[in-house]
C-alpha cells in the first residue's frame, strides 16, 4: 500500500513538473508583439534567410512602388524588413528554404508589423508568399501574384494591405 502511494506521488511530481515545463513553450507562441490588426504588403529583394528551427525569418529589402529600386533610409542603406514564420520544418513543407527563396529572389509578402515600429512582422494568416520568375520584378504598383510564371509557398491568396 505504501508503494502504491510513493507511485502516486511520484506520478503527480511528473505530471506537475510537465505541466510547469509546458508553460514556457505556451507562452513562447505568443503574438502579442505583433500588430493583428495590420496588414502590410510588400514585394522585395530576399537577401538572406534564417532557417531557425523555431521560426524561420526571410530578410528582404522592399522594392519601391515603380518596382526599378529599393527602399533605402535617409543614410543610403537598404531597408531591410524580416518576416518570420513558423519554424524550418514547417516552412520546408510548404517549399520554403534557403535554395527556393536564394538572395535577389523577388519576392510578394503580407505581414502583421511588430508593435514597437521595427521593421519585421509576422506572417500569420497572410496567406502565401509569392516569388516572381528569376529577373523579373511585377510591374509598377503590382505584386509577385500578378506576374505569369510566379511560385505559391503556402496557401491562399496574398493578403490585402489592411490599416
Amino acid at each position: 500500500m505504501n508503494t502504491t502511494f510513493r507511485l502516486g506521488r511520484v506520478g503527480v511530481v511528473t505530471l506537475l513538473l510537465g505541466a510547469a515545463a509546458a508553460m514556457p513553450a505556451l507562452a513562447h507562441h505568443s503574438f502579442a508583439i505583433f500588430n493583428m490588426e495590420q496588414t502590410r504588403v510588400f514585394t522585395g529583394v530576399v537577401t538572406r534567410i534564417n532557417p531557425d528551427a523555431n521560426h524561420l525569418q526571410i530578410f528582404f529589402v522592399p522594392m519601391n512602388d515603380e518596382r526599378k529600386g529599393v527602399l533605402r533610409s535617409e543614410d543610403g542603406k537598404p531597408m531591410v524588413w524580416a518576416v518570420e514564420m513558423a519554424g524550418s520544418a514547417q516552412a520546408a513543407s510548404q517549399g520554403i528554404s534557403v535554395n527556393s527563396l536564394p538572395p535577389g529572389t523577388y519576392i510578394s509578402v503580407a505581414l502583421h508589423p511588430l508593435r514597437s515600429g521595427e521593421a519585421a512582422g509576422s506572417r500569420a494568416e497572410t496567406g502565401a508568399i509569392y516569388r516572381c520568375p528569376d529577373k523579373k520584378a511585377p510591374e509598377a504598383g503590382k505584386h509577385c501574384d500578378t506576374v505569369e510564371g510566379r511560385l505559391a509557398f503556402g496557401d491562399g491568396p496574398l493578403a490585402a494591405a489592411k490599416d
